[in-house]
C-alpha cells in the first residue's frame, strides 16, 4: 500500500495501482513481477488478480486500490514518494478518471514530492494536458537503451516542475541524448538472477552529457545478482545529485 523505501533516490513508495505488462526490453527481468508473484502465494489480498501470462504474471494483473488514494493525507512530515513502484500508472488498462483522482491527490499534499515513472511516454503525452501539474509532481520516463530515446522526446511536451530519465536497467548506450527541459538522470545496472551486464562506458556517457548540459546525475547501482552485489561507484565515486525539492 505505502511504504519505506531501500531505493537510493526515494523515501517511500505509494501504489495507487498494482499490476503490470512487459511492454519493451527493461520489462524482461522485472523485479515488481517477481514480487507480485511472491505476495499473491502469500495471500495478499492485493495481488490477487493475475496478469496475461504472455505479457504480465501471478498476482501482476492491472489492479487500482481506490482505498489507497487517501494514504499520504495521513502522511504529517514530508517525504520523497515514488508513486507506482509495482506499476505504471499511465498503463492503457488505468482509467482516465483514477489517474486524475492520483493527481489531484498529489495537488492537495505540497508537503510530499512525488516521482512519476513510466514506459507510456505516447499515453502520457496524450492525457497530460489534461493533468493538473501542480509544483510537487515530478515526472519521468524509462529509457533502457537507444531505441526508446523517443520517449524523451514524449516528456519534454509535459509541464511537469521537474522532468526526469531513469536509464535503469541501462542495457546499451543511449548514444547522444537531448537533454532540452531535462533536470535529472538516473543511471544504473540490472540486478537479480538473469541480470544482463552494464558497460562502463555507457553510464560515463550519460555522466559526461549531464554534467556538459548543467543535469543532476545520479548513479543508483552497478547490479549483479542482487541490487548492491556490484556497489555504486562509478570512477572511484558515487553520483547522488538530485533536483531541489520544493517543501510547503
Amino acid at each position: 500500500m505505502a511504504q519505506s523505501s531501500s531505493i537510493e533516490w526515494t523515501e517511500a513508495t505509494w501504489n495507487p495501482t498494482t499490476g503490470c505488462d512487459r511492454t519493451s526490453p527493461g520489462c524482461d527481468n522485472c523485479y515488481a513481477l517477481t514480487l507480485a508473484k511472491r505476495l499473491k502465494a502469500m495471500g495478499v489480498e492485493r495481488y490477487a488478480n493475475d496478469g496475461d501470462p504472455r505479457t504480465s504474471g501471478p498476482g501482476f494483473g492491472l489492479t487500482t486500490h481506490v482505498d489507497v488514494l487517501e494514504v499520504p493525507f495521513r502522511w504529517k512530515q514530508s517525504r520523497l514518494v515514488f508513486v507506482n513502484s509495482m506499476s505504471d500508472l499511465f498503463h492503457d488498462d488505468v482509467p482516465e478518471n483514477f489517474i486524475r483522482s492520483v493527481f489531484q491527490v498529489m495537488q492537495e499534499t505540497p508537503r510530499h514530492t512525488y516521482q512519476v515513472l513510466t514506459k507510456r511516454s505516447k499515453r502520457l503525452l496524450r492525457l497530460a494536458p489534461r493533468l493538473e501539474w501542480s509544483a510537487n509532481v515530478w515526472m519521468g520516463v524509462s529509457v533502457e537503451n537507444a531505441h526508446y530515446r523517443f520517449r524523451i522526446d514524449h516528456l519534454r511536451e509535459v509541464d511537469a516542475e521537474v522532468r526526469f530519465i531513469s536509464a535503469e536497467p541501462l542495457l546499451g548506450p543511449l548514444g547522444a541524448v537531448d537533454l532540452t527541459g531535462i533536470d535529472w538522470v538516473i543511471a544504473g545496472g540490472e540486478s537479480g538472477p538473469r541480470a544482463r551486464p552494464m558497460d562502463i562506458a555507457w553510464g560515463r556517457e550519460l555522466r559526461d552529457q549531464c554534467a556538459t548540459a548543467g543535469v543532476s546525475f545520479f548513479f543508483k547501482q552497478w547490479g549483479g545478482r542482487t541490487p548492491k552485489a556490484g556497489g555504486r561507484e562509478l570512477d572511484g565515486r558515487t553520483w547522488d545529485d538530485m533536483p531541489e525539492r520544493t517543501v510547503v
